[in-house]
């Protein structure tokens, strides 16, 4: 274990359609000096078994390790605690990675690198999103997301080891969305320099069996993750960041999750309900930034109904 450089961490539930194919591609990394910690969360299914099957015939570096069901985040937690590599990267259960993913993801000149993600659902694949440039600071990553210039996924990221256990970051198990973006804008605030690559190494599968449950509005809940990612922020005299929370990242997220709940026919009374009580109409009325989009938020605030109404009828023309 003491030529460990990367850390490989895989939370797994109930996986056992898909995680052979994800074990598979990560065993055949051209990058070697890596280990793999799995961290089974009380699967019920063959999951378990099969991932002690693979690895029994696998000479890389492994921890397996079978807990209750707590969660996804209790199970990265405990994953990052038993990481012994330089860097930590993290996977999902059902995704897979091309040969060359953790080669692309080893820079030790930087305290990050990013790669290229593309979500697959089907024969389907998602557009990119080209960076544009070879390196980048950490803070001006996280600017450029907050503006949502710069979209990304906490997967599509190395994080250098002991950014994270020095300062004691963890995954929030209170909360079952955002977590993740929540757990990468607190690491990178605490690094400076973040390697880019363009190369497309990891697929992220949507299966509708595996889709977060929103049936009670939970892509609302992300804005309170939010609004306490811009009071830590302010807390380490990032005031700009903070400030750029509340102008941009929480009122475009409030915006592009309504219409998502327009889109896939939510019923309106429950949406705009929800929105009153997260008082979610002041929060979208604090943007500041781009005129078309400020626009169409002062056309909705206006008058909601008939918002909806267009929306609903020219498909998001509006």
């Amino acid at each position: 274990m003491d030529n460990i450089k990367i850390s490989l961490i895989l939370p797994v539930f109930n996986e056992e359609k898909y995680i052979k194919a994800t074990l598979d591609s990560i065993i055949n990394q051209s990058f070697t000096d890596f280990e793999v910690i799995v961290v089974d969360d009380g699967s019920t299914d063959g999951t378990l078994k099969i991932v002690e099957e693979i690895f029994k015939n696998s000479a890389i570096p492994h921890k397996i390790i079978h807990q209750e069901n707590m969660g996804v985040s209790s199970a990265r937690n405990r994953g990052i605690s038993l990481s012994c590599g330089e860097y930590i990267v993290f996977m999902d259960g059902d995704d897979y990675i091309l040969t060359n993913h953790l080669s692309q993801l080893y820079n030790p000149d930087y305290d990050f690198s990013l790669i290229q993600l593309v979500k697959k659902g089907g024969d389907d694949l998602s557009n990119l999103h080209y960076y544009g440039c070879e390196e980048i600071t950490a803070r001006d990553f996280i600017r450029m997301e907050l503006e949502m210039k710069m979209p990304f996924n906490f997967v599509q990221l190395s994080y250098r080891s002991d950014i994270i256990k020095n300062n004691d970051l963890k995954f929030r198990e209170d909360v079952s969305y955002g977590e993740d973006t929540d757990f990468a804008m607190r690491a990178l605030s605490y690094g400076d320099s973040i390697k880019v690559s363009d190369e497309i190494t990891y697929y992220y599968i949507q299966r509708e069996d595996s889709l977060i449950n929103t049936s009670k509005l939970k892509r609302f809940d992300y804005i309170p993750v939010l609004e306490d990612l811009a009071q830590f922020f302010k807390k380490q005299n990032l005031d700009d960041l903070a400030e750029l929370m509340h102008t941009s990242r929480i009122p475009r997220a409030i915006f592009g999750n309504m219409n998502y709940f327009f889109y896939n026919d939510y019923d309106y009374d429950e949406v705009i309900e929800k929105m009153n009580d997260l008082d979610l109409f002041d929060k979208l009325s604090k943007f500041e930034g781009d005129k078309k989009f400020s626009l169409k938020i002062k056309l909705f605030l206006l008058n909601p109904k008939l918002y909806y109404i267009m929306w609903k009828k020219f498909k998001n023309s509006i």
